[in-house]
């Protein structure tokens, strides 16, 4: 009898004790892939916020017309330049391509590579906003 009575006393203080262990997390939770609309895109391009505007298409695409203040990278040539030309990888970073794909492409890998605060905002042909070039 005292047996079980000690057993009955002694287990819920085990599991209070078992709970009061350090919460903090050991790590931060990882970045994702974040697909925005070309206006909320706009809308921080306008907030006066500190932004990278990144176009991922073809030299003559871009050539042909581009977003006013972006910088060019080409998908294919995003892993080998990216740590040199972004050099933050906490910057802000806005990507587009010509419909999307591209872009969502180049989100992912700058995402593998580190860079916590990407967001796709698609393709240029959705863009309803002024362009520059062409």
């Amino acid at each position: 009898m005292k047996r079980r009575l000690l057993i009955f006393t002694l287990l819920p203080l085990l599991a209070l004790g078992s709970c009061a262990r350090d919460n903090t997390p050991s790590l931060a939770t990882p970045p994702v892939y974040q697909k925005i609309s070309a206006n909320d895109a706009k809308q921080i391009m306008d907030s006066g916020e500190e932004y990278i505007l990144l176009d991922v298409r073809t030299e003559e695409e871009f050539a042909e017309g581009h977003i006013k203040g972006a910088i060019l990278i080409p998908d294919y040539e995003l892993a080998d330049r990216a740590e040199t030309e972004l050099p933050n990888k906490d910057a802000r970073i806005l990507i587009y391509c010509r419909s999307g794909r591209r872009s969502a492409n180049a989100a992912n890998a700058l995402i593998e590579l580190g860079y916590t605060n990407v967001y796709d905002f698609g393709g240029i042909i959705d863009w309803p906003f002024e362009t520059v070039g062409g």
